[in-house]
């Protein structure tokens, strides 16, 4: 059996280029790793079956022969801990203290980092207005900021986190993406960079076409013509 993951047919428009099986696409990419792509509908994620795979009725899922997993970062650490195509990316660095460093800012992506930042997506994107989130929205996002400013000072003496581009990068600049909304990266000149770096790979730049490709062809606007 090919590898076998899930993403969404369709998503709003402020979402699309975020929807985390751009992730796994793209480490499936940088490995030469051939894959297929399931894309799924509201209705598809509600089943029973699908929750057996998912339980949170969400994407990605991936799926290899006897091997099945859920969550983005747990499907990214998977996929690069397997052997590259020849001439592919390596994910993890095999020196020690750089795989541990790649491993450890997968984690802080997904926990120190992507909290947050999804707390604030949440306010600006569907409560801006409300009083709470006025009141909330400040501090938040003084927050965001200040683990802005930790991220990059990772970047004083290098380019990416663990030495050359591996995992560690793919799941961070997944997170970065949900502020695109925002200036707080677009408008810091290091993150900004770094996040250009990343995005500049053939890797992430076939993988985001192909999503966008997919949510065009679903468009609830193709079914209005």
């Amino acid at each position: 059996m090919s590898i076998q993951i899930t993403g969404l047919r369709w998503a709003p428009p402020q979402f699309q280029g975020q929807v985390r099986d751009l992730a796994v696409r793209w480490a499936l990419e940088e490995a030469g790793l051939s894959y297929e792509v399931k894309l799924l509908g509201d209705e598809d994620r509600k089943t029973s079956n699908y929750h057996r795979l998912q339980p949170f009725g969400q994407v990605p899922t991936y799926e290899d022969g006897e091997i099945a997993l859920f969550e983005s970062g747990a499907i990214v650490m998977h996929v690069a801990e397997q052997t590259p195509a020849p001439g592919a990316t390596a994910l993890l660095p095999a020196e020690p203290r750089a795989r541990a460093r790649a491993k450890s800012w997968v984690f802080a992506a997904l926990n120190s980092l992507d909290v947050d930042i999804t707390a604030l997506g949440d306010i600006d994107h569907w409560a801006p207005r409300e009083p709470w989130a006025l009141a909330r929205r400040p501090e938040l996002a003084e927050m965001v900021r200040a683990r802005l400013e930790t991220l990059a000072a990772q970047f004083s003496d290098r380019q990416y986190l663990a030495g050359d581009f591996s995992a560690a990068d793919i799941m961070t600049v997944m997170v970065l993406r949900a502020l695109r909304h925002t200036s707080l990266v677009s408008g810091h000149p290091t993150l900004s960079a770094y996040c250009l770096r990343c995005e500049s790979r053939p890797a992430f730049q076939r993988s985001l076409a192909a999503q966008l490709r997919e949510y065009a062809r679903h468009s609830p606007t193709n079914d209005k013509q």
